[in-house]
């Protein structure tokens, strides 16, 4: 980022308020096993669907585990989730992208035709199927995600090195003789890279909430694992008589999304040349 940038983010209330979140929750995800007051799977039958007290916080669900323990445990799952899941799509998308962009023709329309095809289908519904197939887990479930998420990098990528590949400096290098591969990769994805980052942010809230929605549907993480989702799908028989079991984990989810959108609203507006003053 440009000093120019990163002036127009600290001046930005909401991305610092998004900044300041993130922060707060990775070192809960780093220091779990210190900050939470008890074993996230330890069950306690003699206390079990207890109301929030002095000593559960968050009360206690069907099987006597501490709801803000699993609450803290489930933060690093998620934002693992989240950061996995945005790795895999980038790691597939933008050298496609890239690729489809810079040569065009046949491999541009092979490509883009794949991407077409897996853009006919509703992402969640897309993303059930797969691991329907693939079978229910936490990881399989990464894979999916990361699996059907680099479509979107693609055709953001490629429209960048469309645009991108006439210019100047690629006719330059071109014609120094270096290779296609050395163009794309040193001198054209440097020049999208903060596309890409925007794009990034907003891929690891997508990721979040899918996941949290897999694991609802109970394709996701499986039981005992603490992942927000899952906590949802477990107290989805108790929302009558201890709501703060649906309550914490959906304000959870609720406040990491909305941190992560506010960090991506304010890299697109820091970073887009066009919306420079």
């Amino acid at each position: 980022m440009t000093s120019v940038a990163i002036r127009k983010m600290l001046k930005n209330k909401q991305a610092m308020l998004g900044v300041a979140i993130i922060l707060f929750l990775v070192l809960v995800a780093l220091f779990a096993q210190v900050i939470a007051p008890y074993d996230p799977y330890k069950t306690d039958y003699s206390a079990y669907k207890e109301p929030p007290s002095a000593q559960h916080l968050l009360g206690t669900d069907e099987l006597g585990r501490d709801v803000l323990s699993r609450l803290i445990y489930g933060t690093r799952i998620s934002l693992t989730i989240g950061v996995a899941v945005a790795v895999i799509a980038m790691g597939i998308g933008v050298p496609l992208g890239a690729i489809a962009g810079y040569y065009g023709g046949t491999v541009d329309l092979i490509i883009m035709r794949i991407v077409d095809i897996l853009m006919a289908f509703p992402f969640i519904v897309l993303a059930i199927a797969m691991v329907a197939i693939a079978g229910p887990s936490l990881g399989n479930m990464m894979l999916v995600l990361g699996g059907v998420s680099w479509i979107w990098y693609t055709r953001l990528v490629r429209g960048m090195v469309l645009a991108q590949r006439e210019e100047d400096y690629v006719l330059a290098a071109r014609a120094l003789g270096a290779s296609s591969l050395t163009i794309i990769f040193r001198h054209l994805l440097p020049n999208v890279l903060a596309v890409v980052i925007v794009q990034a942010s907003f891929s690891v809230a997508e990721a979040i909430l899918a996941a949290a929605s897999l694991s609802y549907l109970g394709l996701g993480a499986q039981p005992p694992t603490a992942e927000w989702g899952a906590m949802l799908s477990n107290a989805k028989e108790y929302m009558r008589i201890l709501p703060v079991l649906s309550i914490a984990p959906g304000v959870a989810i609720m406040i990491t999304v909305l941190a992560i959108n506010f960090i991506g609203d304010a890299l697109r507006d820091a970073l887009d040349p066009t919306l420079r003053q």
